[in-house]
């Protein structure tokens, strides 16, 4: 049996987390082996759709259950859905979790008279090897990320000259708004990155309102994900949530500029 656990850390000796779409990572334990996997949670960094991310995650590593804290109605169904049994309300560490609801398992399958689940034994003190495993998951978890800033912005800065990146991004609001809205869809990235290809994009001529809008629509549409998301939570709610998303990355860049403007004009 595959079991996953939203938790605060990347051992099994780290606390549940209250809430499943913000827990920092993820780990799927597989009961015959007494093996784990630590991922970290794409969900817990972003500033929106959490839940629908770390939804995307646990499906694809396809457990039997998940045990968390909170999550809303619609994770949940969307993880029954496809197979995932969900057990809400769990807390303590995530060792402490599993031996329970094992536990609960074997009592269940005795009653019913079926052949019992096979006891679990989970090692409290983790050897160094498995330290040293983890260790390395996050690092080429996080080695893609640090790649593509180094890569985004050296081509920023070597490809694109000033002239194309300023007139990219201005020009009237209007256009130049939704130009930098289509650009961050396309190439969607983690919120870490967003600020330092904002900030570069800025630094070249690129119009503030443009900008925001590419920010947002890069950490929330994230067209590069999208056939993952179709096959995860339907082609209907994944292409209305990434058209909503788009149209609210428009709105809220213009609010955002609007407000900056405002304050900064109430204060000189």
């Amino acid at each position: 049996m595959r079991i996953g656990i939203s938790a605060q850390g990347p051992s099994l000796d780290s606390k549940i987390a209250e809430r499943f779409g913000t827990s920092e990572y993820l780990l799927i334990f597989d009961s015959e082996t007494g093996k784990f996997e630590a991922i970290r949670n794409p969900g817990a960094s972003s500033l929106s759709h959490s839940g629908i991310q770390a939804v995307i995650a646990v499906i694809s590593k396809k457990p039997d259950v998940l045990l968390t804290g909170y999550l809303s109605p619609t994770a949940e169904k969307h993880l029954t859905a496809n197979g995932i049994r969900v057990v809400r309300g769990t807390n303590g560490s995530a060792h402490e979790a599993i031996e329970m609801f094992m536990q609960i398992l074997i009592k269940k399958n005795t009653v019913s008279g079926n052949a019992p689940t096979p006891a679990l034994e989970v090692h409290r003190n983790h050897t160094f090897i498995h330290s040293l495993e983890s260790s390395l998951r996050q690092f080429l978890g996080a080695l893609p990320v640090i790649m593509s800033v180094i890569l985004l912005l050296g081509l920023l800065q070597t490809f694109p000259d000033k002239g194309f990146i300023a007139s990219f991004f201005s020009g009237s609001e209007l256009w130049s708004t939704l130009k930098g809205a289509i650009a961050g869809s396309i190439f969607a990235g983690n919120p870490i990155t967003s600020y330092i290809i904002g900030g570069e994009i800025l630094a070249q001529g690129g119009s503030l309102l443009s900008v925001t809008a590419f920010l947002v629509a890069w950490v929330t549409v994230g067209l590069v994900q999208l056939p993952a998301e179709m096959d995860a939570l339907g082609t209907r709610f994944a292409l209305i949530r990434n058209g909503l998303t788009f149209i609210s990355s428009l709105l809220i860049a213009g609010v955002t500029v609007a407000a900056y403007r405002y304050i900064l004009g109430w204060y000189s």
